[in-house]
């Protein structure tokens, strides 16, 4: 299987950033999100990761780099847990003692509870929500400080804190007749963990793309209409398919007052939608769809609820990044299966499924750009330290923050997909 970063290398003129196959440690101390980055993505100030890998592994050949992390993975054995998303690229997943979604990886490090330290190969919220599921005694590691999230950056608690206030004084805080709230916050898995508190303090909700669906009949069940964030894609194609109108979903633009809605709007709102998105799946369209059902006739297409309600639409199906794996099993040997997430994603289904046809519906190669910050110099200098006795970029929550977001998190995962 050709990697992606060699396919960045290969086609540049085909890829969304050519500087993205170079080694991360080149702009983690640069301002914004770094290379490949969508030029849409609203970059916060100030956005503070500061990436930090020593020159000697830097300097390392690939093969010394992979040498030292298998030579740690035996040493510190069942001590350690090393986590993978599925947007991952194989230069590290590779190593993964489990790989998944959030949703997945969430209730994986629950089963290793003798693990000592989690080494979660993802981005910054992914990690915070594993230490606020772990044990006090266990220990999380992001390889990398540098891997955020553009995403979850998009929902400041300030803001949050803001719209809610606002909302609450439109709204009341008395229960109507059925004891329902005014409004449950509902905040996506793709955020920090301060918004997970604030969700947990008031009567809220994190889910994920796998359960989606559950957590918003969770949430109707206990309120009278739902603010959801920060992806508006995911909230607006989850809540569409259970029957909500697209006028009773009102946008909330934080640098606008009231959002940039009128009261009457919100007040026969049942969703509503923060002003945010994932840059990797808004490169979706429904021209890419077209052209994928013209040149390959009998195509199924799939693709991530994240990407914009036409694109969920015009598509055959819309999943989870599970759920799109599943898609592909469930293929048959033949088909031609067209999908739209992330490329690391695809291209290993493309490589375990040889006997199907499997492609990206954005023909540009471009790999979410900070998931591609976790780099094997980065893992391997954090399993050095392990055995060394030294734990190397640690992810710690604070004790109080960390309280009121597991309360949400454990409603998570309560709300089974369904």
């Amino acid at each position: 299987m050709t990697s992606v970063n060699t396919l960045i290398v290969q086609t540049p003129a085909a890829s969304c950033d050519v500087e993205l196959a170079k080694g991360p440690w080149e702009f983690d101390q640069l301002p914004g999100y770094g290379p490949g980055a969508s030029e849409n993505d609203r970059i916060p100030e100030p956005v503070v990761r500061p990436g930090q890998l020593p020159a000697a592994y830097q300097r390392m050949s690939d093969e010394e780099l992979h040498a030292r992390i298998r030579a740690a993975k035996e040493t510190l054995g069942e001590k350690l847990v090393i986590l993978g998303h599925f947007y991952q690229r194989d230069e590290v997943i590779q190593y993964a003692d489990f790989v998944g979604d959030s949703f997945q990886l969430a209730n994986a490090a629950l089963t290793k509870p003798d693990a000592e330290t989690i080494v979660f190969c993802g981005v910054h919220f992914m990690a915070e929500t594993a230490d606020i599921l772990a044990r006090p005694e266990q220990q999380v590691i992001l390889p990398n400080l540098a891997a955020g999230c553009s995403m979850a950056d998009m929902a400041d608690e300030d803001s949050v804190e803001a719209c809610w206030e606002d909302l609450l004084e439109l709204y009341g805080t008395e229960p109507d007749a059925d004891g329902r709230q005014p409004v449950i916050p509902v905040t996506y898995m793709n955020s920090s963990a301060a918004l997970k508190a604030f969700c947990g303090r008031n009567g809220g909700i994190v889910c994920t793309s796998s359960n989606a669906a559950t957590v918003l009949e969770w949430a109707f069940e206990r309120g009278q209409r739902v603010l959801f964030f920060p992806d508006q894609h995911l909230g607006r194609n989850t809540a569409k398919a259970m029957g909500v109108p697209l006028e009773q979903m009102p946008m909330w633009n934080p640098r606008k007052p009231l959002g940039g809605n009128s009261v009457d709007d919100l007040e026969s709102a049942r969703v509503i939608l923060w002003h945010g998105f994932c840059s990797v799946h808004k490169r979706f369209s429904v021209a890419q769809i077209e052209k994928a059902r013209a040149e390959h006739p009998g195509v199924k297409i799939i693709v991530h609820p994240e990407s914009p309600m036409p694109v969920v639409d015009a598509a055959d199906a819309a999943g989870s990044t599970d759920a799109i794996r599943k898609f592909v099993i469930a293929s048959q040997p033949g088909d031609t299966i067209a999908i739209g997430t992330e490329i690391n994603m695809v291209n290993r289904l493309a490589a375990e499924f040889p006997d199907r046809t499997i492609f990206c519906l954005d023909p540009v190669v471009c790999p979410c750009s900070t998931m591609y910050r976790i780099h094997p110099g980065y893992l391997a200098w954090t399993l050095d330290g392990l055995v060394a006795g030294e734990v190397r970029n640690e992810i710690v929550v604070a004790d109080d923050v960390a309280t009121d977001a597991k309360v949400a998190l454990e409603r998570m995962l309560a709300a089974l997909p369904r």
